[in-house]
């Protein structure tokens, strides 16, 4: 036997905030048995030999692949996903540098670069 009170112990709160828990497992259990009952046709490769880099240049460009000798395949579909990366991965250095810019005296930037130094001295009532 524990001495440990038995009114400490954890106990199962029931109620409207499970719901959406609830739901979660919901949907993973109609997900997973979507996946599992899916069928995969044969995977498909490139032909041998084929250059895929080549394809996206000539796509982003619009050169005439019939032109230039060698296996190519359609590279608009890469243009899309490589379009779209680009966008994201300028998104990001965007907001880096938005973070990282330093600010005139006052201003969330110096605050942030500072370590949070001006706030911990406002708080403690001088230096350390």
């Amino acid at each position: 036997m524990s001495d440990a009170d038995p009114g400490s112990r954890p106990r199962l709160k029931l109620g409207g905030h499970l719901v959406p828990g609830l739901a979660a497992v919901a949907l993973f259990a109609v997900l997973a048995l979507v996946f599992v009952q899916a069928s995969f046709g044969e995977a498909a490769g490139f032909a041998g030999g084929a250059s895929i880099t080549a394809s996206i240049g000539y796509a982003m460009f619009n050169i005439d692949a019939g032109a230039i000798s060698g296996t190519v395949v359609s590279g608009e579909g890469f243009v899309v996903a490589f379009v779209l990366i680009a966008i994201a991965l300028d998104v990001a250095i965007d907001g880096a540098v938005f973070l990282a810019k330093r600010d005139g005296e006052g201003g969330i930037g110096g605050v942030l670069a500072d370590g949070g130094r001006e706030i911990r001295e406002t708080f403690r009532g001088g230096d350390d």
